[in-house]
């Protein structure tokens, strides 16, 4: 039985007390991961974006709201993990200050500055010791496989999955698993249930069985 991290969902990046930057990512595809992982009998922990799916009772689950603590739940906790499916949809940039009160309305354009959150899987996978496994997801629209690719070897990740934006807030998914050298190891396409059990099912056979 190996002990697995599991990030999920989206994250949010507050611009003042009411407003906040986010993606439409569901947490459903977080979800089936989890319960495929949990079916194949292993021990799974959940960090957690705000979603309003139900995670199973078996599973040990954080909930965070912003990139920053999702990395930091993260880095907690894979310290103890056997490895990590990076399937949340973090956001990416972050406003350089958060306002204390509503931004009102003033009749002219609002030019707001942002920069970059941590990258979440590549800080975990900088820190990855042997025998520990990562898999990443990237989201790509344009230069898919290259991008993947690209994204495998930066954040030191033993499998990529690669969608694209019709996954985001979907019931179906099409994927494409690539290796640390870029080959296409699968392609499935269906549910996200039925295509979680096929990406898990590699992770099984190259990455758990495959460190025993």
């Amino acid at each position: 039985m190996a002990r697995i991290l599991i990030t999920a969902g989206p994250t949010r990046q507050h611009l003042d007390p009411v407003r906040y930057l986010t993606n439409a990512s569901s947490g459903r595809m977080g979800l089936a991961l989890v319960q495929a992982a949990l079916s194949a009998g292993h021990e799974v922990v959940v960090v957690s974006g705000p979603v309003e799916v139900a995670y199973p009772a078996a599973a040990e689950v954080v909930h965070v709201v912003s990139t920053e603590e999702m990395l930091e739940q993260s880095q907690r906790l894979f310290a103890t993990c056997d490895g990590l499916i990076g399937v949340a949809a973090p956001c990416d940039y972050r406003p350089v200050r958060v306002a204390e009160q509503k931004i009102a309305k003033t009749g002219e354009p609002l030019i707001l500055h942002f920069i970059e959150t941590p990258d979440i899987v590549a800080t975990l996978g900088a820190t990855k010791k042997s025998g520990q496994w990562l898999v990443g997801f990237a989201l790509e629209t344009e230069d898919h496989h290259f991008r993947a690719v690209t994204k495998a070897q930066k954040k030191s990740c033993d499998l990529m999955v690669l969608n694209g934006p019709d996954a985001m807030n979907s019931l179906d998914n099409s994927v494409e698993v690539l290796d640390a050298n870029g080959n296409v190891v699968g392609r499935y396409q269906g549910t996200k249930d039925e295509v979680a059990q096929r990406i898990f099912g590699d992770i099984q056979n190259r990455l758990i069985d495959g460190n025993r």
